[in-house]
């Protein structure tokens, strides 16, 4: 990475970090504020992050505090849905400190869902998990809200899920659970949400595209939470499976290079899509197509002429998306329809 941006990035985060860190409860929640603000906040957040004035940037973090300060939880704001009772969270990474704001999460975060329902008397084909890229925050707002609507529309239960993001700095082992924990919950609530408890479908962004799998890799099939966490006691939600019906990756596939067993773990149909300008992406799509595909597991895969990394449902964001990536949302819609009449 170029030494310039490392240092003008370390500069902002020595100006910025407290107020940003602030702001991430809000952005992680956009169904229990109005989003017309977090939206505001979030673009002042890339304004500030790319400027290279030191003066400016204390004007703009000014009106950025401001900003956050007079956001209020609606009236009758949903309630977040906590994953784990207290003191049952599986563990193993060392987390204690955060006094430099390296992470987005403290080491206290409690890994929580947030409700994105269809009205009543609305059908539902099924229930769709939205895990945001890099370790959630303001991307939250378009990777979760933006497509959790547009899925709604589509006739989807949808689900916010803030796991605790692997890397960042936990494992996949403590992402993974966090997800099957999310799909555990909702599986044992399908009546209550209307859905076949067959019809789960977990969506993840770059770094939770990685999340899904890490769901995949260590929870279907056979394997269970206690088979990596020694000490783990069961309860209830256990008893349920907790891995996704089918899989959308989005420009998240693992790593080139990075080995994948599969003899304990049953995979299942899997959906992506990748910007062609997202070269990471596509160098790490092409082995994991061919692995897939040569265990005969139903793969559907879309690359999109001129995007980079990043911005899936923009529109919230600039008002337009980009009408060809966009595209992808209809066509996972059409792939998990299709998927589920077999």
């Amino acid at each position: 990475m170029d030494e310039t941006f490392i240092n003008h990035m370390k500069e902002v985060n020595k100006q910025f970090g407290p107020e940003r860190h602030a702001a991430i409860p809000l952005y992680e929640d956009p169904t229990r504020y109005p989003v017309d603000q977090l939206v505001e906040l979030a673009l002042l957040d890339r304004r500030i992050t790319e400027c290279r004035s030191f003066d400016e940037r204390a004007v703009l973090i000014s009106r950025f505090s401001e900003l956050r300060r007079s956001i209020r939880l609606k009236d009758n704001a949903p309630e977040r849905i906590y994953l784990w009772p207290e003191g049952k969270m599986p563990q193993s990474t060392n987390y204690i400190d955060n006094s430099d704001f390296r992470y987005a999460h403290d080491p206290d975060f409690k890994p929580y869902m947030l409700e994105m329902l269809l009205p009543d008397d609305a059908e539902a084909i099924g229930a769709l998990v939205l895990i945001a890229g890099g370790e959630h925050g303001a991307g939250t707002i378009n990777e979760c809200y933006q497509v959790g609507m547009e899925f709604n529309e589509r006739g989807y239960q949808c689900f916010i899920l803030h796991n605790r993001p692997n890397m960042m700095p936990w494992n996949g082992y403590e992402c993974g659970a966090d997800t099957a924990r999310a799909i555990r919950y909702i599986r044992r609530n399908a009546a209550k949400y209307r859905i076949d408890p067959n019809h789960i479908a977990a969506a993840g962004f770059s770094n939770g595209g990685l999340t899904v799998e890490y769901c995949i890799r260590y929870y279907s099939g056979k394997q269970t939470v206690a088979d990596h966490f020694p000490g783990y006691v069961p309860d209830e939600l256990d008893e349920f499976g907790g891995s996704p019906d089918l899989q959308i990756c989005v420009y998240g596939p693992r790593f080139k290079g990075d080995e994948f067993d599969y003899t304990n773990v049953v995979y299942p149909p899997s959906f992506f899509a990748v910007g062609r300008e997202d070269k990471g992406a596509m160098a790490n799509l092409f082995p994991v197509f061919c692995q897939l595909t040569e265990r005969g597991i139903p793969v559907e895969v879309h690359t999109f002429s001129g995007h980079p990394h990043g911005y899936a449902g923009w529109k919230i964001m600039d008002g337009k998306g980009n009408p060809n990536f966009d595209l992808w949302v209809p066509l996972a819609d059409h792939f998990m329809r299709d998927a589920y009449k077999k």
